[in-house]
């Protein structure tokens, strides 16, 4: 793909992770113009992450803290997204049939599953927190599922599994975007950013969040 490179390493006697543990840098999203610092290993990191491989946090899980998930009064479960380089890329073409989503590896666990299944069996609504995890549910379609994906969620899409989406506010042009205009209609979606805009709620990473819900018809 021309924006992107191949790189195979050879460590030698060290492994990969080590090197990297003392040498690499947090990979901040772009539009954060500063280097990195100690405390961003803390503040850029969810509370509930669990294994290396994604190249940025899932942002809206942010927002959550310890002790905030310990007084959740809801059941939730937690699904795997190795974030990729694509999920910065704006959209570069006019019809965005054209456009090629970036894979990434996603894993739903038994687990998972059986808590989404248990969700709807009671009437319940199975809430995303973030695009992140909306993709993964959807590209799983709520079953057990490893493997990568490349979903591209658009206007017109008809979801399988999420009912809503806590998300922060995401940049123009950008794939994210669209997924939000899929759930709650670009009327809406459009309605939701005005304001945003007008109330000068912050937006990226460290930003305001939001939860969103389709109309109801």
């Amino acid at each position: 793909h021309e924006d992107r490179v191949v790189l195979r390493f050879n460590t030698g006697e060290r492994e990969l992770g080590a090197c990297l543990e003392d040498h690499g840098h947090m990979p901040l999203p772009p539009y954060i113009k500063r280097d990195d610092d100690k405390g961003d290993r803390h503040d850029y990191q969810t509370v509930f992450a669990a294994r290396d491989g994604a190249v940025a946090a899932p942002t809206a899980s942010l927002h959550f803290t310890e002790s905030l998930m310990a007084q959740l009064p809801c059941p939730h479960t937690f699904v795997t997204l190795h974030v990729g380089a694509g999920t910065f890329q704006p959209v570069r073409v006019e019809n965005i049939e054209e456009n090629v989503m970036h894979s990434e590896w996603a894993e739903l666990t038994q687990e998972a599953a059986d808590a989404i299944a248990a969700c709807k069996a009671r009437g319940g609504r199975v809430i995303a927190v973030g695009t992140t995890s909306l993709r993964t549910l959807e590209a799983a379609e709520g079953k057990v599922f490893a493997g990568d994906t490349d979903i591209f969620i658009t206007p017109g899409y008809k979801f399988k599994v999420v009912d809503g989406l806590m998300t922060n506010f995401h940049l123009p042009k950008s794939t994210l975007l669209m997924l939000v205009a899929a759930l709650v209609g670009m009327e809406r979606m459009q309605q939701i950013y005005h304001h945003a805009i007008d109330q000068n709620y912050r937006f990226y990473s460290y930003g305001d969040t939001s939860l969103l819900l389709p109309e109801t018809k």
